[in-house]
């Protein structure tokens, strides 16, 4: 069996197992460094960010399996739609469980918190402010997406990919055990493959056959 005909008859499962795997492993890691009877609202928020990242990582390398395969995306797809509403209640409470805990402590709210606490990581916290921003845009589309700009918008959940990625190296205590950091690696490879073979090498049929 060729791997196109394998990848089309498997691609709903394919598509369950890597999601799966993309909430547990983060979990698994998050285990090995917190003391589960002394768990705090820091310790909470950092694995919901690596989830929600792992989750998006697997739309764009679904996305990239389904071209290579020829499987069209179904709009009614269970799994894109309940791994879509995950993200966008992860990619909200990785921030806020983090500004309630320095509020909390007396930090007041960002960018202050920021400054007092994280003197030193300002850089990575902008990095993520600014793909939380691009991620939320996207959740525009419903009005937009008929709009010509509105590729640019989808294009920046690229660069939010990028920023996100280094967010993550920079200050998730996660990527220090050696095991997670070559998944996060793999996580990098794998969706720059994706996006040059979506955006680059891919030719829908109907351009290959000169039609429009």
């Amino acid at each position: 069996m060729s791997v196109k005909k394998f990848l089309s008859n498997h691609i709903t499962l394919i598509e369950w197992l890597i999601g799966g795997a993309a909430i547990m492993l983060p979990i698994v890691a998050w285990l090995g460094n917190v003391t589960l009877n002394k768990i705090t609202l820091y310790d909470i928020f950092p694995p919901l960010g690596l989830i929600a990242f792992g989750l998006m990582w697997t739309h764009f390398v679904m996305g990239a399996l389904r071209r290579y395969s020829s499987v069209g995306a179904n709009q009614r797809d269970l799994y894109m739609n309940i791994s879509m509403g995950l993200v966008l209640g992860l990619i909200i409470l990785h921030p806020a469980l983090l500004w309630l805990a320095l509020y909390k402590d007396g930090y007041g709210l960002p960018p202050f918190s920021y400054m007092d606490v994280y003197q030193t990581q300002l850089g990575f916290l902008a990095l993520g402010t600014f793909g939380l921003l691009i991620f939320l845009a996207y959740e525009l589309k419903r009005f937009f997406g008929s709009k010509k700009w509105w590729k640019y918008v989808d294009a920046a959940q690229i660069l939010g990919m990028g920023v996100i990625f280094v967010h993550a190296i920079g200050l998730g205590n996660e990527l220090r055990l050696d095991w997670f950091m070559a998944l996060w690696v793999f996580y990098g490879l794998t969706l720059a493959g994706s996006i040059i073979y979506s955006k680059l090498i891919y030719v829908p049929k109907e351009e290959s056959n000169g039609t429009k």
